[in-house]
């Protein structure tokens, strides 16, 4: 089955009275080309989760945007125990010698016993959470993917089946092109011939004619222009989960080479009528295909 290299998907979660959320979109593109968006304060993490990302989607553009939301985002105070152990050590035997007890709440309230988390340490809390964020978004992307992917294969299937029936045509008309040449050539011989008293030689006429036939043969464009179209439909039906999106243009672009070359050998109106059906189909399929992974 086949998926599209365009879809979104999302993830989020809450830890810590903190909402992480994970967006991610693809568009076409040749290759995988991924871009990490984050808040200012977890700049830096952005290597691992394009690592996570570009190992679960294989081609397209993508832009991974990370949204956070929540107390979590300011400044937490952290208490330092250096610093109370210090204040202790100097404050209980002065309180003993007084005849006091040193409480907590007066050790809390001294200078730098309480210090602010680090962004260091917010960005470590963090990745671990939105790794596992990307990782679901990615899977999220890529139901999409495969909805749109349906929706594609659909359409795809019935272009080909118009240029299946518009080279079936061809296939048919191929030999009665020669014999329709070989009358008119017979009639025009004969009606200048007359002129002069004399008749058309049977042997110039078979070789004008096999002249024409080698020149306007068309069975082997014919032939591979079919094979494309089966390996095409082989490749789109495939349960492969590789990419084919690049082997899919490759070979509309060969039917394009096939029915060009068909139309310029075989110069009949009929012939000419379906390489026109046949191209615009085709070019049609190039551009569904560009939207394939």
């Amino acid at each position: 089955m086949i998926r599209s290299m365009t879809g979104f998907g999302t993830a989020s979660e809450l830890v810590d009275g903190c909402r992480y959320v994970v967006e991610i979109r693809a568009v076409n593109g040749r290759y995988l080309k991924c871009h990490v968006r984050l808040p200012e304060e977890l700049q830096g993490i952005e290597s691992g989760l394009e690592e996570i990302a570009s190992k679960l989607l294989d081609r397209g553009s993508v832009t991974v945007t990370v949204r956070i939301g929540g107390a979590a985002l300011e400044p937490v105070a952290v208490i330092n125990p250096d610093a109370v152990k210090h204040y202790l050590g100097q404050l209980k035997p002065l309180a003993e010698g007084l005849g006091m007890e040193v409480q907590l709440a007066d050790v809390l309230s001294l200078p730098g016993v309480f210090t602010s988390e680090d962004e260091e340490h917010r960005r470590n809390k963090a990745n671990p959470v939105l790794q596992r964020l990307v990782k679901a978004a990615c899977g999220d992307l890529d139901l999409m993917r495969r909805r749109e992917g349906e929706a594609l294969q659909s359409e795809l299937t019935s272009i080909l089946a118009e240029i299946r029936a518009a080279l079936e045509l061809v296939r048919e008309r191929s030999p009665i092109v020669v014999n329709l040449y070989q009358e008119r050539l017979r009639q025009r011989m004969e009606t200048l011939l007359s002129t002069v008293g004399s008749t058309v030689g049977s042997e110039d006429l078979v070789r004008e004619v096999a002249v024409f036939a080698e020149r306007s043969d068309i069975a082997e464009e014919v032939s591979r222009l079919g094979g494309h179209l089966d390996h095409f439909q082989e490749l789109m039906c495939s349960d492969s989960e590789e990419p084919v999106g690049r082997t899919l243009d490759f070979l509309a672009q060969e039917m394009l080479r096939e029915t060009n070359t068909i139309g310029s050998k075989c110069l009949d109106s009929e012939v000419s009528r379906s390489t026109v059906l046949i191209k615009g189909a085709v070019d049609r399929l190039k551009e569904q295909v560009q939207n394939i992974r």
